[in-house]
């Protein structure tokens, strides 16, 4: 009867126990806000989402992730139900994106307006209005790496296509065709200047104003010439600082292969990492749930530990303790 006796009051214990951290649990996660039910189809993947993940308003928190599911309407969609306070200005130009939190991979919905009204989406099959899920930033740079990688190849295979040998050749020469004509318009310019001095022309000497204005023709020549060969000049100037070492355009190839490495580094090691991070916090939360069922299913664990207890008197496999003499 002792033994029976201890075992009703050790009961009681963990019975008013678990009914204390019951009401206490249910008062700490009470909530008395009414809440109004979205939902939001997406093609894209949704790694890091997990049901009650939070909901965010411009940054405040107004709900949580209530359904993570597959949209029935169109094959291959991710359907996400969300809950929303009803006191959030939810309009028709709110629209959602997924945020992520740092490096550990878990996301959260993130809620915003665009300058103009968004196209109305029809209700799905529950009934509950749908809110546009735009690709997040994380999202649309993983998508666009391909393709930035293959603008950069392209990029610098056309930069090195340019600084070929045959067309260094072709610069080359241009630019010594235009020292040439310079050089030819102004020894021109000088011969006609000193015919114009020496007055050795019968016919410019008796039209002294055309004399001048071929004069003035002259210096206007001259000055011509003066300043195609400073542009020749300036031309090979830049051409050099361009094509030598550690120009502009090495430092543009070499920035194109720091951004090429940068990307492919990005996919290779930033990716997996996140995607691991997640898959060890949803081991984490399993693991924990494990552990509350175990003590739900068997509450005098808090007491006697994971042991059996002895059979009292009256049950099946007691044995009396032996009379002491």
């Amino acid at each position: 009867m002792e033994n029976k006796s201890h075992a009703l009051a050790a009961g009681t214990f963990v019975i008013i126990v678990t009914a204390l951290l019951a009401g206490l649990a249910i008062w700490l996660t009470r909530d008395s806000a009414n809440y109004e039910q979205y939902e939001m189809s997406t093609r894209d993947g949704v790694s890091g989402l997990q049901p009650q993940a939070t909901v965010r308003y411009k940054g405040v928190a107004v709900g949580k992730v209530t359904r993570i599911g597959f949209d029935p309407q169109v094959n291959g969609n991710v359907l996400i139900r969300i809950a929303v306070n009803e006191s959030a200005p939810i309009n028709p130009t709110t629209f959602a994106t997924l945020g992520y939190q740092g490096v550990t991979g878990l996301a959260h919905v993130l809620l915003d307006d665009s300058p103009e009204p968004l196209p109305q989406l029809p209700p799905g099959p529950s009934g509950l209005p749908r809110l546009t899920l735009k690709p997040s930033p994380f999202g649309r740079i993983a998508e666009q790496a391909p393709n930035i990688l293959a603008q950069v190849e392209e990029a610098t295979r056309r930069i090195n296509q340019l600084l070929g040998d045959d067309n260094q050749q072709r610069i080359t020469q241009a630019l010594g065709n235009i020292g040439e004509a310079a050089g030819s318009v102004s020894a021109l310019t000088q011969r006609l200047d000193t015919t114009l001095q020496t007055r050795l022309d019968p016919a410019l000497a008796a039209l002294p104003p055309l004399a001048a204005d071929a004069r003035q023709t002259m210096k206007s020549l001259q000055q011509a010439g003066n300043s195609v060969t400073t542009l020749a000049n300036d031309i090979g100037t830049t051409t050099r600082r361009l094509t030598a070492e550690g120009g502009a355009i090495d430092q543009l190839t070499h920035g194109s292969q720091v951004m090429a490495a940068a990307a492919d580094n990005f996919s290779r090691s930033t990716l997996p990492s996140i995607n691991r991070a997640a898959d060890e916090t949803a081991r984490a939360v399993r693991q924990v749930g494990l552990a509350a069922a175990s003590v739900s299913d068997n509450p005098q664990l808090f007491i006697y530990g994971s042991g059996r207890l002895p059979p009292g008197p009256g049950e099946p496999g007691f044995a009396p303790p032996l009379a002491h003499p």
